[in-house]
């Protein structure tokens, strides 16, 4: 059986404390870009961008470097870098309200460009560091601090589906929704994330990955009650899917 050492090599820092609350997804999600950075050998020359949010928090636990950007503007600093660094490997990190609200253009605009770069984001349905917000991702009729009935759609609009608003775009190599609500999900998830950096590895174009995770203190549940509805709830508005692999054709898609 292999050890944690073996898994994670000297990515992943095992002497730090995770301030994620009890459940949260980020740090299954977090241990598997570990696992990634680990598995393709990358981890001297690879840069984290983070968002700001629950998730500006995950490269604290690794053994790379890491540029902590503006609120919503990952996207946009990893293309600079990648720019001025384009043999180093770099991806961003960040929530469903940092990615799908401040920072959308920037997302939309790097997967239009074909970028070479991973943006990876982690879907807990709200703003889970200020309190539980309705972000663009919360379900209709999920109660939030901001919703204390529920979201109405015929108020505040459906819960907005970023992957299949970059199907279309040329530029985009891989592209991918994924679950970490049970082990099954999580093994996709993991093949997920790691399609989508040999993507970026080879040059063939801007990737990305929506993970979806609950949020056990914004939805005010235990994280058993949390990922249960979140596996009952969630999934049936953000199916989990490939919807682009050029891995498959080695192909690089002219934006």
């Amino acid at each position: 059986m292999q050890s944690l050492k073996d898994i994670y090599g000297q990515t992943l820092k095992f002497d730090e404390n995770f301030s994620f609350c009890p459940g949260c997804g980020h740090g299954i999600v977090t241990r598997l870009v570990a696992e990634t950075i680990e598995h393709f050998g990358i981890r001297e020359k690879t840069i984290a961008v983070a968002g700001i949010g629950c998730g500006g928090f995950s490269h604290h636990y690794l053994d790379i470097d890491a540029i902590e950007a503006m609120h919503g503007r990952a996207p946009a600093v990893a293309i600079g870098y990648q720019m001025a660094m384009p043999d180093n490997i770099v991806y961003t990190y960040q929530g469903d309200g940092d990615m799908s609200s401040i920072g959308l253009a920037e997302l939309l605009h790097a997967a239009n460009r074909g970028v070479p770069i991973t943006c990876i984001m982690v879907n807990n349905s709200l703003y889970g560091m200020t309190g539980g917000q309705m972000s663009p991702a919360t379900l209709p009729g999920q109660i939030t601090t901001t919703t204390p009935k529920g979201r109405d759609p015929s108020i505040h609009g459906n819960p907005l589906l970023v992957p299949e608003m970059m199907r279309a775009m040329k530029g985009v190599a891989y592209l991918a929704r994924e679950t970490v609500a049970d082990f099954q999900g999580i093994m996709k998830a993991e093949q997920s994330i790691r399609n989508a950096f040999e993507c970026q590895i080879k040059g063939l174009g801007f990737s990305f990955v929506e993970v979806i995770v609950p949020c056990p203190t914004g939805l005010k549940m235990t994280a058993t009650d949390a990922y249960a509805w979140s596996a009952k709830n969630a999934l049936e508005c953000f199916t989990p899917q490939v919807f682009k692999n050029c891995l498959e054709q080695q192909k690089i898609p002219v934006a």
